[in-house]
């Protein structure tokens, strides 16, 4: 059974009198532990396309099933649920609490988890750790290169083990060097630790460490294709 599965979607916006298609008809499906770049120029619905994905919005008509439930099989707490503990979020503009130290960023999600709170700090310890930002744990965003906090976004992304990771143009503020980073990242993520990455991107040399492209063009599926992963070795322990 797929992970997810795309069936039919279309999702159209009206705006005083005016329909605009921003998806006319997506089809596909993706396996646990795939690494899927969704592709496509400004315009395409890829950030369209990622909110239904993640429940963050709804399909005007078709059907999306995630680990086999649509979003009507869930109440609106339900939905959270799932968007807290099945799914993580990786953005390009980082989304971090200015005010607040890389430890409290982490433990975030674990607010709504269930888990003990005497737990937490552990929890996010071993999250932080795995992005090779320990030495940086009691800092503030404003202290930390762009690379950086991208890096506390994978790891409060991580922090409740979510089936799939959606990375919405996460190298989009970078320099290449710190771009190359985040992409080891998730490549280790997705081939260590088996968790499904769906990658937003418009870059080609981002989308090339996935191993299937979905290309959008004007809302349509215009091509979907295997490819062979490029490697990155990035070395983001110091």
């Amino acid at each position: 059974m797929a992970l997810i599965e795309v069936d039919d979607i279309k999702k159209t916006y009206e705006s005083e009198g005016t329909e605009t298609s921003a998806l006319r008809g997506i089809t596909f499906s993706i396996q646990k532990s795939d690494f899927v770049a969704i592709m496509g120029p400004s315009g395409s619905g890829k950030s369209t396309l990622l909110h239904i994905l993640g429940f963050l919005d709804r399909q005007t008509s078709g059907t999306y099933r995630f680990d086999d439930k649509t979003i009507d099989d869930y109440s609106k707490d339900e939905l959270a649920r799932v968007r807290n503990n099945k799914m993580g979020f990786v953005f390009q503009a980082f989304n971090l609490l200015p005010r607040t130290s890389v430890l409290e960023n982490v433990k975030l999600p674990l607010v709504y988890s269930g888990k003990d709170e005497s737990e937490w700090n552990d929890i996010a310890k071993i999250a932080i750790e795995s992005v090779g930002l320990s030495h940086r744990i009691h800092h503030e965003p404003s202290q930390l290169s762009g690379g950086e906090k991208q890096r506390v976004a994978i790891a409060r992304a991580l922090i409740m083990n979510p089936q799939v990771i959606f990375a919405d143009e996460p190298t989009g503020n970078l320099d290449s060097k710190s771009g190359q980073v985040i992409m080891s990242i998730l490549q280790d993520l997705n081939e260590k630790m088996g968790h499904t990455i769906i990658l937003i991107t418009h870059e080609t040399y981002t989308a090339e460490h996935a191993g299937r492209v979905i290309h959008l063009l004007d809302g349509e599926v215009s091509e979907d294709s295997r490819i062979e992963k490029r490697r990155t070795k990035g070395d983001f322990k110091k």
